[in-house]
């Protein structure tokens, strides 16, 4: 019977958290840490062992998770904490939103080291981690991603995982599912807008549009939560939008919608949470209104 790999995780918040809670539940040891004393004290109460940093995780694990805020959060504690510390033969699995060019670079770097780097980026939120059902987009080798193919059912189920191809390809599905909910919902805000600016009420053009057909469904529920005065929580993917322009940058292409949505929200004020971190708000932007 072959031995299950010894697994650190890097980062303990509302993804990361139930996350490692599937791993334990699927027998893997798991070393965990985060900054936040409590989440690791949390961890460790339903059965992870407390890593004392990120080096001392990196050195007793096979393979090495992150779940970090940011991709920046991501490139920072990689490349100052996880990789002076790496050994030939360890996978590093990222599970969030990453540059794609930095992201590949590193994998070679990694590469250079006899380490693998695999990006899984996920979608589906911390409900998704709990129900075990999760989208994966998974961008790596073959053979490095089917060694890493039961950690990644273990913690989000094996009916929504993707190979996309090689390392990097991952993070562009992912960016691809990101814009696609992100000018979904800046169109839908920006139709509306459209009649609320000029006078009729949010309630009226919800009853009015109807609810059937998949277009108009999507047009009524959002139309329903500005009815409800809850118009900023239509997110945009604000804060990850530079991620994909940058990416189409170093390619010398283009997002010419992407560039003017984020050009436009980027001048407003900070008023609404976005992934945990204070952001604009779209609706606002368009109506002044919340």
């Amino acid at each position: 019977m072959n031995q299950l790999p010894s697994l650190g995780f890097i980062g303990l918040g509302d993804m990361g958290a139930p996350m490692v809670k599937n791993l334990v539940a699927a027998g893997y040891a798991v070393r965990g840490f985060d900054l936040n004393a409590e989440r690791v004290a949390a961890g460790v109460a339903g059965g992870m062992i407390a890593g004392c940093d990120t080096p001392d995780v990196v050195a007793q694990s096979d393979m090495v998770l992150t779940s970090l805020p940011s991709s920046q959060a991501f490139f920072t504690v990689a490349e100052n904490e996880i990789l002076p510390n790496l050994r030939a033969g360890q996978i590093v699995i990222d599970l969030g939103t990453s540059v794609v060019p930095a992201f590949r670079a590193l994998a070679e770097v990694m590469a250079e080291r006899g380490v693998a780097l695999v990006d899984a980026p996920v979608s589906g939120g911390p409900g998704g981690v709990e129900r075990r059902q999760l989208y994966m987009f998974v961008g790596g080798s073959e053979e490095v991603v089917a060694r890493c193919m039961p950690i990644l059912a273990a913690i989000g189920g094996d009916a929504r995982i993707t190979h996309c191809g090689p390392v990097g390809s991952g993070q562009i599905v992912k960016g691809v599912n990101q814009l696609m909910m992100g000018l979904g919902n800046a169109a839908y805000l920006e139709a509306l807008s459209f009649g609320v600016n000029l006078g009729v009420d949010a309630a009226v053009l919800q009853q009015a549009l109807g609810n059937s057909g998949r277009w108009r469904a999507d047009l009524h529920a959002t139309a329903g939560q500005i009815v409800e005065g809850r118009g900023d929580e239509v997110g945009v993917k604000f804060r990850e939008l530079p991620y994909f322009i940058e990416a189409c940058q170093a390619a010398g292409l283009r997002l010419p919608l992407t560039e003017l949505l984020y050009r436009f929200c980027d001048q407003g004020e900070r008023v609404v949470i976005d992934d945990h971190r204070p952001a604009p708000s779209f609706w606002r932007e368009l109506t002044g209104r919340p």
